[in-house]
């Protein structure tokens, strides 16, 4: 068993490494085939009606001894290095990757390998940041430890490094999402943190050791903090930069945005207040904004059991609603009129009313969910 357990890393491994195979190829790869073991064993007619694969990468059947010759040399510097790997095959692999088609099939840890926490929260911001950004970040994070999530951030200079070094001081797990290489910490002045998060989180990325690292890297791994977050905090960012990046990445999976507002002259509150005014992030004003938008309890809180929701001397149109939002939990305004086959004016006029009444809440992103 274990021996095909390697056998079946290795080959996995094989395909990853294959150029032109991303995420989204990868992945119809082994919807199709079973794994990828099955994806080269398969007959070469069938792997030409592959889906997003077809004629031109046929010829990875004929790289098959040297893709698993690389995946060898890769298995043994992890192993002689103490660099784990992660992939769907692992009992660790995160389970928050499944949501997305464009996340990583292969993740590469330093420290714990178990990355499925009950609560996680994405902190981000920008490189240059401001005292009153750094306060922030401790403040935030202070005020939501008796949640007990784990921190995602990125290692950055800045808020990153501020939210990790306060988890540790928390005594709350903290992961760090690398740009660069597994086994290659940038900054190199931010070791000795690195080092610590090890100790009760874990330091990963989606490139192997010794892999090159270009600019490019950063801006792609925004998408792995977005993933592994239930809820993402943007505390200071300009009007551009990776931390508005991760925004609009985690506000298009379908994530809780919160921005921190700023001042109106500061360059490094510019980010967040336009996050807001384009209603992609709610704006966070302490910790129950995060706790209510996820459903958290503190420990050892019994959470008082929401009142019936009552239609009596509701129009059609709004039980209509109504039911719909208490099935579905949030829906999109425009997936709402579909689905109630309600006119978009008159839906937004019945939302409004509602809302007005403190039983529907709106949302960024023009969503709505019950608030009773």
């Amino acid at each position: 068993m274990l021996n095909q357990a390697h056998e079946d890393l290795r080959y996995f491994l094989a395909l990853s490494l294959a150029p032109k195979i991303g995420p989204g190829v990868f992945k119809a790869i082994i919807a199709y085939s079973g794994s990828a073991t099955h994806f080269f064993k398969l007959p070469k007619g069938k792997v030409a009606k592959t889906p997003k694969v077809g004629e031109k990468l046929l010829a990875l059947r004929n790289q098959e001894n040297e893709l698993l010759r690389k995946a060898d040399e890769l298995i043994n510097e992890c192993e002689k290095k103490h660099f784990s790997i992660l992939t769907p095959l692992h009992p660790d692999f995160p389970q928050r990757f499944k949501m997305q088609e464009d996340s990583p099939v292969v993740i590469f840890a330093q420290g714990i390998t178990n990355l499925n926490f009950d609560r996680t929260i994405g902190i981000v911001g920008t490189r240059s940041a401001t005292t009153y950004g750094k306060s922030a970040t401790r403040k935030i994070i202070e005020d939501l430890a008796i949640y007990q999530p784990a921190i995602i951030s990125g290692l950055a200079y800045g808020i990153d490094i501020e939210a990790h070094r306060t988890a540790l001081a928390l005594g709350l797990p903290t992961i760090a999402v690398l740009g660069s290489p597994i086994g290659r910490i940038y900054p190199a002045v931010h070791k000795k943190t690195a080092e610590a998060i090890m100790e009760t989180g874990a330091v990963i990325s989606e490139y192997s050791p010794g892999s090159t690292m270009v600019p490019g890297n950063f801006p792609a791994r925004n998408r792995i903090i977005a993933s592994l977050s239930d809820a993402l905090i943007v505390v200071e960012a300009a009007e551009k930069g990776g931390a508005l990046i991760t925004a609009e990445i985690a506000y298009s999976y379908d994530k809780d945005v919160f921005a921190v507002p700023g001042n109106l002259q500061s360059q490094y509150s510019e980010g967040c207040n336009l996050l807001i005014k384009k209603m992609k992030a709610n704006i966070y004003t302490g910790p129950n904004d995060v706790a209510e938008a996820l459903l958290w309890s503190k420990p050892g809180e019994v959470k008082s059991q929401k009142p019936q929701l009552d239609l009596t001397n509701r129009d059609e149109e709004e039980q209509v609603i109504l039911k719909l939002l208490q099935e579905k939990g949030e829906l999109e305004i425009d997936t709402l009129s579909i689905t109630s086959e309600i006119p978009l004016g008159l839906l937004s006029s019945k939302l409004l009313s509602l809302e007005f009444e403190g039983i529907v809440k709106s949302l960024p992103g023009k969503k709505y969910r019950l608030l009773v």
